[in-house]
């Protein structure tokens, strides 16, 4: 009895998820030790409570925040390929391609946060979205 074949396309949305959870963990790493010295209630704003935050310690939150808003479209695109049994190497090679972009995304993002460099790497990521985007509407309509 041989095993199901399992989608190339599977392992890339597995690893950005495992990602999202590493930035988790960095996020609650530097953030508790922060707030334990702040002074605020329940009547802080958020605004308020990122004023009182180190940048280098916000940062780490705000990509924790971006990993759960554009890739949420990277994972239902890339189900839809696997689903629809289009896992060729182009789609796989877009998907860790996309996983790639997005981790060193983050990496900036919560180290130097360089803004510019960050753009560029958020406008790379998107290309590579749009066309897998594409490549999914073309299978399905």
């Amino acid at each position: 009895m041989s095993s199901p074949q399992i989608s190339g396309l599977l392992a890339p949305i597995v690893t950005l998820n495992a990602w999202t959870f590493v930035m988790e963990f960095w996020m609650y790493r530097t953030r508790i030790p922060t707030f334990i010295n702040l002074k605020f209630d329940n009547s802080t704003t958020k605004a308020e409570l990122d004023a009182m935050t180190p940048p280098n310690v916000r940062w780490k939150a705000d990509n924790f925040n971006h990993l759960l808003e554009q890739p949420t479209q990277f994972y239902a695109i890339a189900l839809v390929l696997a689903v629809a049994g289009n896992d060729n190497r182009v789609d796989t090679a877009l998907a860790w391609s996309y996983v790639g972009v997005r981790i060193v995304h983050s990496l900036v993002h919560s180290t130097s946060n360089k803004i510019m460099r960050r753009f560029g790497l958020f406008v790379i990521s998107s290309g590579i979205l749009a066309t897998m985007t594409a490549r999914a509407a073309m299978l399905v309509f």
